[in-house]
This record gives structure tokens, sequence and C-alpha cells, in this order.
């Protein structure tokens, strides 16, 4: 597994956690630094994920707004926690990261999607992040 995945799934639960309990992103952002630091093995894939988390972070109603209308009349509080923070980050990777491809973005997530959640997921992320990324 690269160290980007490592990264992804780092930043997916920072994302799905704080969404959960109802934390403050940043609070939560600031708790895994914590953890991180006290794992310096995992140093590479912390990076990344920390650029993403705080990419959501400033971005959030932007990203928010291109889901929520790309999505099909899905509000996002309809959504799954675990497809939401999923939509957060690849939407990132897809408008404010221009080192990733579009197609990895979406395919990450998907995978991700598939793997930790329902069983119409997968193809929900893709059909949103597919429209986001030809909307860009």
């Amino acid at each position: 597994m690269s160290a980007r995945t490592k990264a992804r799934k780092r930043a997916l639960n920072v994302l799905f956690s704080a969404d959960v309990r109802g934390d403050e992103l940043a609070v939560a952002l600031q708790a895994e630094a914590g953890r991180a630091a006290s794992e310096p093995e995992r140093q590479a894939s912390w990076l990344y994920a920390r650029d993403i988390v705080d990419g959501v972070i400033d971005h959030a109603d932007e990203i928010d707004e291109q889901i929520e209308s790309h999505s099909r009349d899905w509000r996002l509080e309809r959504m799954p926690a675990v497809d939401r923070a999923l939509l957060r980050m690849a939407t990132w990777e897809l408008l404010f990261n221009e080192e990733v491809p579009a197609a990895v973005a979406i395919d990450e997530a998907v995978e991700l999607a598939k793997e930790l959640s329902t069983e119409e997921s997968g193809s929900f992320v893709h059909g949103v992040l597919a429209r986001i990324a030809r909307s860009s």
C-alpha cells in the first residue's frame, strides 16, 4: 500500500470521527497530530493526511457545495458519514490538489467506499466525483 493510500485512510479517519462525534475538524486534526508525533514510523502518511484535512477545513463550504450540487438531490445530512468524509476528501483532491490525477482521486475514494461503507456507496461516490471532475 502506497504512502498516499495510507494517508487517505488516515485523513478519512479524522474526517469521519470528527463528523460522527460532532467535533470541530481542527480539534480532531490537532488530536491526530499528537498521536502522529508519537509514531515516527508513520510520518510519511501523516504529512499528506494533514494536507488533506487542512484542505477540507480551508475549503469546506465550496467542497460541500460541490458535493451537494453534483449528488443528484442527496443532501449531505442524508449520506452515510463514511461517504460524506470520502466525498470531502476526494473533492479536495480533485479541486485543490493538482498533483493528484482525477482518476486516482476517484479510484481511491471508490475503493475505500466499497471497503468501508454500504453496498451502493462505491457507485454513488464514483458518480458524484465523476460529475465534479467533469465540471471543474
